[in-house]
């Protein structure tokens, strides 16, 4: 299958949320909860990563945000604190 230039601007969104969310798993201070989150965030990123479904890959890209945030302590560069 080919891939349009929006899957790979999808797949740097990804990669950049994967990474957003590695970072903000840090200041969980349990060394064993934060192994398991960096487990479960990885395990999400994977189920996911040969999704080529554009709608599905967006769908999936804005459910993790509101994940996170939602879990992690999260604060996206594009959202400064209000």
């Amino acid at each position: 299958m080919r891939f349009s230039l929006k899957h790979f601007i999808l797949k740097q969104q990804a990669l950049s949320l994967y990474r957003t969310a590695i970072r903000a798993s840090r200041v969980i201070p349990d060394s064993a909860t934060r192994k398991e989150t960096l487990s479960w965030i990885r395990a999400e990123f994977e189920r996911n990563k040969h999704a080529d479904d554009l709608d599905l890959i967006e769908a999936n890209l804005r459910a993790s945000r509101r994940e996170l945030e939602r879990v992690l302590p999260y604060r996206s560069e594009r959202n400064p604190p209000s």
